[in-house]
């Protein structure tokens, strides 16, 4: 559905993407994960047909972005980054006039309902707005660019079972985040993007397993440090950093040596750990 082979995208002397290729399958929901200047948006663009490539070859069904832009745009869904409403119409309003120019589009009343706006419809959240525009014409091909940014978790929960039920409907789906619970609870196939580049790619559960974490923090008394399973230790005069491959495990193991040696702290909730919740670099950091 999607070919991507040597794909560089420049700005003037910067080049924001360098040389990257994929291939994502019919009906797979592929995510593109990466903190903020990584790459993500350029690519997701040019795959959109909103820039053209500076090199390399690109195909989404089949067809050139930018060259067939015409036969291919009614074939395929885009929720960009910022969409730039300004809220001077009604949330009806809006899906009505995006309607009279998408070709065989669901009823106001189907995508509305869709995205969990359907009793909002003189108001609502501005990105399911977005969302259900970017779905109303029954697309083959789905582009989201970090879509659940500014949402509260309801919303998020809520965008991520639209998500599913488009993918098992037969849509492709390839989705941009910076958050890795997103990537891990949604995605099939995930590839990390740092400096332009691709460094990692597989499933969710390779990749977060391949990647090492870093877990630092400063302590007075370094003499008495745990040794974690699967991690390497560096101690320079009060920073404790750890280098981990199993990064729940570990990080296990150093909140229950902690909690022991402070009788009773408790840094995190046990049933929310703070690495998938927050932005995050490659690999990520603890603090």
């Amino acid at each position: 559905m999607i070919e991507v082979d040597g794909l560089r995208h420049s700005y003037g002397e910067f080049e924001a993407v360098r040389g990257i290729s994929l291939r994502i399958q019919r009906g797979e929901l592929f995510a593109l994960l990466g903190t903020n200047g990584a790459g993500k948006t350029t690519t997701i663009e040019v795959l959109e047909g909103l820039q053209p490539a500076t090199s390399g070859r690109v195909r989404v069904l089949g067809l050139d972005p930018v060259r067939n832009r015409n036969s291919l745009r009614p074939r395929t869904g885009v929720m960009l980054q910022h969409g730039g409403f300004t809220g001077a119409l009604t949330v009806r309003e809006t899906v009505e006039i995006w309607r009279s120019l998408t070709v065989r589009p669901q009823t106001a009343a189907e995508v509305l309902e869709l995205v969990d706006l359907g009793d909002r419809k003189n108001g609502g959240e501005g990105r399911r707005l977005e969302l259900a525009l970017a779905v109303l014409g029954r697309p083959e091909v789905l582009f989201l660019d970090e879509p659940t940014t500014r949402m509260d978790p309801a919303s998020r929960r809520r965008t991520w079972d639209v998500v599913r039920e488009l993918q098992k409907g037969g849509t492709t789906v390839l989705l941009t985040t910076h958050y890795l619970e997103e990537a891990e609870i949604l995605a099939d196939r995930v590839a990390i993007m740092r400096g332009g580049s691709i460094v990692a790619t597989g499933t969710p559960e390779d990749v977060v397993g391949t990647l090492p974490a870093r877990i630092s923090f400063r302590l007075s008394a370094t003499d008495v440090l745990p040794d974690l399973p699967h991690a390497a230790r560096l101690v320079e005069d009060d920073r404790v950093t750890y280098d981990s491959r199993q990064l729940q495990t570990d990080l296990t193991r150093l909140l229950e040596w902690a909690n022991a040696a402070t009788s009773g702290w408790q840094p995190c909730r046990p049933d929310r750990p703070p690495w998938r919740m927050s932005s995050w670099t490659s690999p990520p950091t603890m603090t």
